[in-house]
């Protein structure tokens, strides 16, 4: 299995009272699709998972495949949980629903101390899912798990035998290499880090997931089409543009006023949950007026 192009890691939708809200799922869907997106990976850290409870993650599973079903929207289905039972069920569930490929990071309040534990604890959450591809879930910047991936595609197949390779939220190049070269090129690597995304392309990088795909899906459009027709000044002035933008809606919180932004292009994808802070009426006026500045409206627009 080898994924292309630009996987939305999408938000989860609530209502104003921080409730799911399920209907809003298909205005999501007919965004991605409107704007050229073919993959939409739920229920991840964007997805704010650990905010969600196993019952709430199940419906947002059933909801995304009934609304997708009979398009081209794919759905790959985040199912790591600090237990690890919990993702198992979630992960037999995304088996039953037959959604593309499953993806699980690692615990991390207790943590996996070795690669060997991390292949134990990825071996129980995929084998509940045994016909569907399984990707572990690189982000040592939010579990702080730091363990090698080289090491961990060079001993894990033998324990898991659907892995299909990382979504590697991590900017360790050298590392990245080392995965995309290992066995002969075998391993799916899809990128993570939205604000380096032409670094990533420039080293084989094939696919990418990310949560300001949502938002900002015809920049990214822009720079993959530059980079494969080897004009890297567009491409490198699109990157240039991600970056400012990321960091702009950073400088707010970036999760909570992401989600804004969604509810600025007409998707209602509601606020984030505590424990991320709800932004205020005049930081949302201010986040508008900068997204105004930059040219966002026309730069995101399909």
């Amino acid at each position: 299995m080898k994924l292309t192009g630009l996987i939305a890691a999408t938000h989860t939708p609530f209502d104003s009272q921080a409730e799911l809200n399920l209907e809003a799922i298909s205005a999501q869907a007919a965004w991605l699709l409107r704007n050229q997106i073919r993959f939409a990976f739920i229920c991840g850290s964007t997805g704010e998972s650990h905010s969600l409870s196993v019952g709430e993650r199940m419906q947002m599973a059933t909801r995304w495949m009934d609304v997708t079903r009979g398009t081209e929207l794919q759905v790959i289905v985040h199912v790591g949980s600090n237990c690890l039972r919990d993702a198992a069920a979630l992960a037999e569930q995304a088996n039953a629903l037959g959604v593309a490929a499953i993806s699980a990071l690692a615990p991390s309040y207790f943590k996996p101390a070795s690669v060997a534990a991390l292949i134990d604890s990825m071996h129980q959450i995929a084998r509940a899912a045994p016909d569907l591809p399984f990707y572990f879930y690189d982000i040592p910047v939010l579990t702080n798990v730091r363990l090698s991936m080289p090491q961990f595609l060079d001993e894990a197949p033998s324990r898991i035998p659907n892995l299909v390779g990382l979504k590697f939220t991590n900017e360790d190049y050298a590392s990245l290499q080392t995965c995309l070269a290992a066995d002969c090129g075998r391993w799916d690597i899809l990128w993570g880090v939205d604000e380096s995304l032409l670094a990533a392309l420039a080293l084989g990088v094939g696919g990418a997931v990310g949560s300001s795909y949502n938002f900002a899906p015809q920049v990214y459009h822009r720079l993959m089409a530059a980079y494969h027709r080897a004009d890297l000044t567009t491409a490198r002035r699109e990157q240039l543009y991600s970056v400012k933008l990321i960091q702009t809606i950073a400088s707010y919180g970036y999760l909570p006023a992401a989600k804004h932004v969604m509810e600025l292009l007409d998707v209602p994808v509601g606020p984030a949950r505590l424990p991320l802070a709800l932004l205020s009426a005049q930081q949302k006026k201010s986040l508008q007026a900068n997204l105004e500045e930059l040219g966002f409206f026309d730069e995101a627009s399909p």
